[in-house]
């Protein structure tokens, strides 16, 4: 083949439809964001530079961690890293049924579109408000803690599942349906080997994120290490601040490598 006749390829030319939605829609955050400059009191942002005495001595105490409770820092991260777990466990046993009733290629619409609008509900509804729900309905302790991560939890990972088994190819599922077996085999064994290796990523995914949220819960009496935080910061004690911070970098650290080996050899 001679120079000659080798085919030019163009790039795609894009309808000035098409540009035109590319305008209004960046045009449009842009728009936000200028909108949104005085409530969000961007214009402070120089104060974070005026302010540098006080940044400097908050920085010299937090530049000198206190380790001197680290056993007790450790336990209460290690229960932090147990409610995470439980919370996200239960959550998965809640999500999978939602996430396969909410997939809109398999269920009718009927109750499609209602479990769609309840998964919306319950993925509103922050995790401190929850926690501070069943704190009320349970007392103060960790298991307010695991249910306020579990509902919440449940409500991501349902529509994250669902998600995943609207993407899956048919063609599995119509060989088991050929074989004249019922629906519920149809999920088990054309649905579900698809999509176990990104359902399997996403569960780790919210782990991840789950054992820093139980940080946060424990600001509410929900168990954890945030209780310890808490106490720190309302003390100005910026050297346990700093130590306990560390623990919890660290503990997510580790938490995130362990599920990047794990996701890694399933995808």
């Amino acid at each position: 083949m001679t120079v000659e006749s080798v085919p030019v390829l163009k790039p795609p030319v894009r309808t000035w439809r098409e540009r035109s939605f590319d305008i209004l829609l960046w045009g449009g955050i842009i728009v936000l964001l200028v909108v949104a400059f005085g409530p969000a009191e961007i214009s402070r942002l120089p104060r974070l530079f005026s302010n540098s005495e006080n940044m400097r001595q908050f920085g010299g105490e937090f530049l000198r961690p206190d380790f001197t409770h680290w056993r007790t820092y450790v336990g209460q991260m290690w229960l932090t890293i147990q409610i995470a777990l439980w919370g996200t466990g239960l959550a998965i046993i809640m999500a999978i049924p939602l996430g396969l009733l909410a997939a809109r290629n398999i269920t009718p619409a009927f109750i499609q579109l209602p479990m769609r609008r309840l998964l919306d509900l319950v993925r509103s509804v922050p995790d401190l408000v929850l926690g501070t729900i069943f704190i009320v309905a349970v007392g103060l302790g960790p298991f307010a803690g695991v249910m306020a991560l579990a509902i919440n939890t449940a409500g991501v990972l349902a529509k994250l599942f669902s998600e995943a088994v609207e993407s899956i190819d048919r063609g599995p599922v119509e060989g088991v349906r050929a074989t004249g077996a019922a629906k519920l085999h149809e999920i088990v064994w054309g649905v579900i080997p698809q999509v176990a290796p990104l359902w399997t990523s996403y569960a780790l995914y919210r782990f991840e994120s789950n054992s820093r949220s139980a940080t946060v819960l424990g600001l509410i009496g929900a168990g954890g290490i945030g209780y310890l935080l808490f106490e720190a910061l309302n003390t100005f004690s910026y050297s346990q601040v700093s130590a306990i911070a560390i623990i919890i970098v660290v503990a997510v650290s580790a938490i995130d490598m362990l599920s990047q080996a794990i996701r890694s050899r399933l995808l």
